[in-house]
């Protein structure tokens, strides 16, 4: 059989430009950037957490400047440093910031910078979605804040604004309506970055990272992020329900035409009741992972530190059955009344 010489294939050396062809829009990846607009443009989840942490220390320093105001004017009887009306925004303002705007993406900041790297992913599960929470929230608490200067004034009606000191006849200026929206604002941030942290601690983890391999700090953070996940909606209900009293006139909460303000408190507290548990639990995974660093031995238990988180949010969110059904009293209640 003969053999053919055939010329060898032709291939580009390298030396010359090249030619890369990339989709164009929101399809394009993401480029390496130096200064500020990397800061602006990351979707970098170590960048974002940092983010996340000098946004919580900003906030805590004004909650600290609010929590200073109050305590000089309780320095003396009869202060008349704030007056009646200020104090009141002050303590609420306070409250709000230290709850919402400080602890909360505190603990966001601490799992956005670690837990792609204790479950060995690259990043979160849907980066630009990780870097618009961040920048939500961030308008959020500003928008927030802003009500000392465009509402009239902060809420007045404390951190966990009871009905019906959140009405118009208590409340007629706008800091509550900033209240109300500024927390809508911020629930949807939350909600966001609750999605992507199970999406990305469930189907991210590195081979052989079974769930019970996983640090109690990543498992913690994991409880915390369902918690969130069913909580946020039931406030983020409660305060559209306040944004309708106030600016449509509706009748949720108002006494005079026959509403029930406990309805208020049931709905706040299906939510307040585990943001106790969202507030704790990472402090609780980080204490976990200090002490057997520090000490060199692993941690004792750890199964049994696993399953009480979990048990912590789940009975958390069992507590409030009887909550349940005394809200769905009340809404039959009123129902049939409008009939």
């Amino acid at each position: 059989m003969a053999l053919v010489e055939r010329e060898p294939l032709a291939l580009p050396s390298g030396t010359g430009p090249a030619v890369v062809s990339e989709p164009l829009g929101v399809f394009t990846r993401p480029h390496t950037k130096t200064g500020w607009r990397s800061w602006v443009s990351t979707v970098d989840h170590k960048k974002i957490g940092i983010m996340y942490g000098v946004t919580a220390l900003f906030f805590f320093f004004v909650g600290g400047i609010e929590a200073t105001l109050i305590r000089i004017q309780l320095a003396q009887p009869n202060g008349n440093v704030l007056s009646a009306g200020v104090y009141n925004q002050v303590y609420t303002m306070h409250g709000v910031t230290m709850v919402f705007l400080v602890v909360m993406p505190m603990a966001a900041a601490f799992a956005n910078y670690l837990l792609p790297l204790q479950v060995g992913a690259r990043d979160v599960a849907f980066p630009r979605l990780n870097a618009l929470s961040y920048w939500i929230f961030l308008f959020g608490g500003l928008f927030l804040n802003s009500s000392w200067f465009i509402g009239g004034g902060g809420p007045d009606c404390g951190w966990f604004c009871y009905a019906p000191n959140s009405g118009v006849t208590f409340s007629p200026t706008h800091g509550v309506d900033f209240y109300a929206l500024g927390l809508q604002i911020a629930g949807v941030a939350s909600l966001i970055g609750s999605v992507n942290l199970i999406v990305t601690v469930l189907n991210m983890r590195a081979p052989g990272m079974t769930l019970f391999r996983m640090p109690v700090f990543t498992w913690m953070q994991l409880v915390v992020q369902f918690l969130l996940l069913f909580s946020l909606p039931v406030i983020t209900v409660a305060l559209f329900l306040l944004s309708f009293d106030r600016t449509f006139g509706s009748n949720f909460f108002n006494i005079a035409q026959g509403a029930d303000p406990l309805l208020w408190q049931h709905l706040f507290w299906i939510f307040g009741h585990p943001e106790v548990y969202i507030l704790i639990l990472p402090s609780f995974g980080i204490v976990s992972e200090i002490i057997p660093v520090m000490s060199r031995k692993p941690i004792y238990g750890y199964p049994f530190m696993v399953f009480s988180g979990i048990a912590i949010g789940f009975m958390r969110s069992e507590e409030h059955t009887s909550e349940l059904q005394s809200l769905a009293y009340l809404v039959c209640r009123l129902l049939l009344e409008k009939k």
